[in-house]
């Protein structure tokens, strides 16, 4: 499904094809430059969509290459908007009924959302996996279609909108996640708010120690400082930082310390 981030960039000038070609030259270097995105192996389509926005598509190896790849080409002098259509190579190609289950699952045994109503929505038939008798307490509607995993609905607070999206990234057969839950009652949003929501995850991450990496957030960018005990959960570390709504930037401090 494609998204659409408006900037406040001067729009391009129509009809000048050099404008366009100088455009797409400087968004490639930019891609070139970051370490995080590998042009080579990551295979990323740029082009102009009708009304001036710029098209990225294609497929990517982790969620630090999407989101880098957005924030680069939206920071581009001469970008008007993006259509996302990035999506992340899974790690096992899944039918789109055993990603829901496993959402769910996470879902259903987590705490944050024992009160919650969740229902899936497969094939266009909605099914109640869990009915709560108080709405206050949110409800979930779960749909995904060529990998692309759906929320939909409301829930009560910050957390679980950010937690909701994170257990689905977790799935392997996910290659993108829409989240439009909305927060009722509306909820401010600051960056203590992002820490508490990415340490609660590093905590849930079985993968990760969560007791040997601090957390600061400061304008959006997350800053990972501590120990891991290898390269790779150094790199799950930070895509669970990505992975997290609101987060613009990761600096990953993390050092390596074989265990």
């Amino acid at each position: 499904m494609d998204e659409l981030h408006v900037s406040g960039s001067k729009q391009l000038t129509e009809g000048k094809i050099s404008d366009k070609e100088r455009v797409l030259k400087s968004v490639r270097a930019a891609f070139e430059r970051e370490p995080r995105i590998n042009l080579h192996r990551d295979l990323i389509k740029i082009d102009f969509a009708e009304d001036g926005a710029l098209i990225l598509e294609g497929e990517v190896r982790n969620i630090a290459a999407k989101k880098m790849a957005m924030t680069l080409a939206i920071t581009t002098p001469g970008i008007i908007g993006i259509v996302d259509r990035l999506h992340l190579k899974p790690a096992e190609r899944m039918e789109e009924g055993m990603i829901l289950d496993l959402v769910c699952d996470a879902l259903t045994e987590e705490p944050v959302f024992q009160n919650c109503t969740i229902r899936l929505r497969k094939k266009g038939k909605l099914e109640k996996v869990r009915e709560s008798v108080d709405k206050h307490h949110g409800e979930i509607e779960l749909s995904a279609k060529d990998g692309v995993v759906h929320l939909e609905n409301v829930v009560s607070n910050l957390t679980q909108k950010r937690l909701a999206e994170v257990f689905a990234w977790w799935v392997p057969g996910t290659r993108d996640v829409i989240n439009d839950l909305e927060v009722s009652p509306p909820e401010a949003d600051n960056e203590g708010e992002i820490t508490d929501a990415l340490r609660i995850v590093l905590e849930k991450d079985p993968f990760l120690d969560a007791g040997q990496i601090s957390v600061e957030t400061k304008g959006g960018i997350v800053t990972l400082e501590g120990v891991v005990k290898s390269e790779a959960q150094k790199e799950m570390a930070e895509n669970d930082a990505w992975y997290i709504f609101g987060v613009d930037k990761v600096v990953n401090r993390l050092s390596v310390q074989g265990g």
